[in-house]
């Protein structure tokens, strides 16, 4: 197994944004509202690869859209570029953006790899990974002078792939997990790696409403052996994870209601021992911009509170 990657601990804040809704507008609409994202002051701006924009070309664009805040991957897929156009990709925004550019990785899911890309899964997730960086890694693919050491979060969920991201990165970016997963990964990677899980939220104080709209979200995810078997390890089971979800992890996965709700969900993640918690707004429109609800959030950037020293 090859060394850590040489890389300092990014300092994205306590809150950023984890948005599909940007791939979706006209790029120059989706600067336009990274642009005021990074005004609002949040640290860090996440942006998907599953069926829409190429991850790197989408990064770069929106990147030098803002000034101040990081463009993640949540998560660019190993399955859809060899290890050796992940790494140029990752060392090219590196160096044009310095610690601005935060690679996250991941191996994705068996139904997104088999039906987007054509390509076989396999059934070793960790191995696959192990592999992938390795590769990464080589030291033979890269030439041009980068003014720091590039950044790297791996997707993980289990204890594993957990140690591997504080192993072979800087630390893990965790999704579709509630806050007891957070307090379990803490521990799986140790104090010092970076933590920072993705929160997914509705603003509707209607109970009813609310669920309905998480539960049309959940319903392609609780699809995805990945995420079931997380639950699973975490205690949930059968009846909670069918149909959508019982209301008990619709609740647990998806925050509802006012901002001090939502407010209140994100700061249980960093007491939890998340540094950074990126929030995915779900409205009833998803081709429309949720700036209403940004602006909201980043009116309590200034409130929330890190983890706890220990």
């Amino acid at each position: 197994m090859k060394s850590v990657v040489t890389a300092s601990i990014p300092h994205l804040g306590p809150l950023g944004i984890w948005s599909y809704q940007l791939d979706v507008q006209p790029m120059s609409r989706a600067q336009d509202a990274a642009a005021e994202l990074d005004d609002m002051g949040f640290g860090a701006l996440w942006v998907p690869e599953a069926i829409a924009r190429e991850p790197f070309a989408n990064a770069a664009l929106l990147l030098s859209a803002t000034a101040r805040m990081t463009v993640a991957t949540g998560i660019a897929s190993l399955h859809a570029r060899t290890a050796m156009t992940m790494n140029a990709g990752w060392q090219t925004l590196g160096e044009a953006f310095p610690e601005r550019f935060l690679l996250g990785v991941g191996v994705s899911h068996q139904p997104l790899v088999e039906g987007n890309h054509h390509r076989r899964y396999g059934g070793k997730p960790f191995s696959t990974m192990v592999d992938y960086l390795d590769r990464m890694d080589a030291g033979t693919f890269w030439g041009a002078p980068a003014p720091v050491a590039p950044q790297r979060v791996l997707a993980a969920l289990g204890p594993r792939m957990l140690g591997l991201a504080a192993q072979r990165g800087v630390g893990a970016h965790t999704y579709f997990v509630p806050v007891e997963h957070t307090a379990a990964a803490r521990e799986a990677i140790g104090r010092e790696p970076l933590l920072a899980p993705a929160q997914t939220v509705v603003f509707d104080t209607d109970v009813t409403a609310a669920r309905e709209v998480a539960r049309r979200f959940m319903q392609r995810y609780l699809a995805l052996p990945n995420y079931t078997n997380n639950l699973r390890r975490l205690g949930w089971g059968d009846d909670d994870l069918g149909g959508g979800g019982s209301d008990r992890l619709v609740d647990a996965i998806v925050a509802r209601g006012s901002l001090e709700q939502i407010v209140e969900r994100i700061q249980a993640h960093l007491d939890a021992g998340a540094d950074h918690v990126c929030v995915q707004v779900l409205t009833t429109d998803l081709q429309t911009l949720p700036m209403t609800e940004w602006r909201e959030l980043a009116s309590v950037i200034p409130s929330l509170r890190g983890r706890p020293a220990t």
